[in-house]
Parts: structure tokens; sequence; C-alpha cells
């Protein structure tokens, strides 16, 4: 039987998948609206449960060099906040963004690297928390078992 999914990981990657789409739509929407400022609430707090979960990541405070980005975005997320709050628009903004394409984007295409979990995943087919395969499907099982 294989393991279950901790829940760190499963919160850390709902988080920053969904971090991800609430981000490429902050990016496109106009800013300044009402609308703009309750879903970047909700991008802030998607970012501060990536960063907080992946101190569990591979267990408690056990770091590597891609904790750089946790370390990142708890410094940047509420600089941001402090900025747009103290009328530093500009300040925001550029926050905002280095703050998704760095602790976001970058460090997620880090975890695609052989070696880490994501990246076992794509290049090996490796995954230790049951399958993920289409075969996985009881349907599909059922037609490989004919």
């Amino acid at each position: 039987m294989q393991a279950a999914m901790p829940l760190p990981l499963l919160i850390h990657l709902s988080a920053a998948v969904t971090a991800l789409l609430v981000g490429i739509v902050m990016l496109v929407r106009p800013k300044g609206t009402r609308s703009h400022k309750m879903i970047g609430r909700t991008w802030a707090a998607l970012m501060l449960a990536v960063a907080i979960s992946s101190l569990w990541l591979p267990s408690f405070l056990h770091f590597s060099w891609i904790h750089l980005f946790t370390l990142l975005t708890l410094i940047a997320l509420p600089r941001a906040i402090w900025k747009i709050r103290h009328g530093d628009v500009l300040g925001h903004s550029k926050t905002m963004k280095r703050l998704f394409f760095g602790a976001l984007l970058i460090a997620g295409l880090f975890t695609l690297m052989p070696g880490r979990l994501l990246g076992n995943l794509l290049w090996h087919g490796e995954w230790p928390y049951g399958s993920v395969a289409a075969d996985a499907h009881p349907v599909h099982r059922a037609a490989a078992a004919r």
C-alpha cells in the first residue's frame, strides 16, 4: 500500500497552482479596481499558504536552496502590501510582479528538475503517493487486465 500524500504537500501544491492561475488573472485585469483588491488579497493569502506550507517540505524546517524562495515571499509580500498602503502604486506593482515571476514561476520551474518530487513525476513517471497515470482509473485497470 502506498503512502497518502502528506497534508503540507497537498496544501502547498493546491495553493501554488491556484496562485498561479489567480496571478495570471491579476496580471491581465485592470488595476486599482475593487475586484483587483479583493482578488489581490486572495492571491496574497495563497502565496502566504505556499510559503508557510513549504516549511514542512520535505519535513519541518528541513531546508534546501529552493527555500530561498520562501524567504523571498515572506519578505516581499508584506513589503508590497506596505507600499500600496502608503501610496506607492509603482513600487507595489513592481514588487508583486517580481513575486509572481520569481517566487511562483521560477521556483515552480525549479520544482520540475529531476530529483525533486514533481521533476521525478515529469521525467520518470515516479510518484510516491499512488498512481497518477490514466491506468489508475478502475475502467482502465479492468481493460488492461483483459
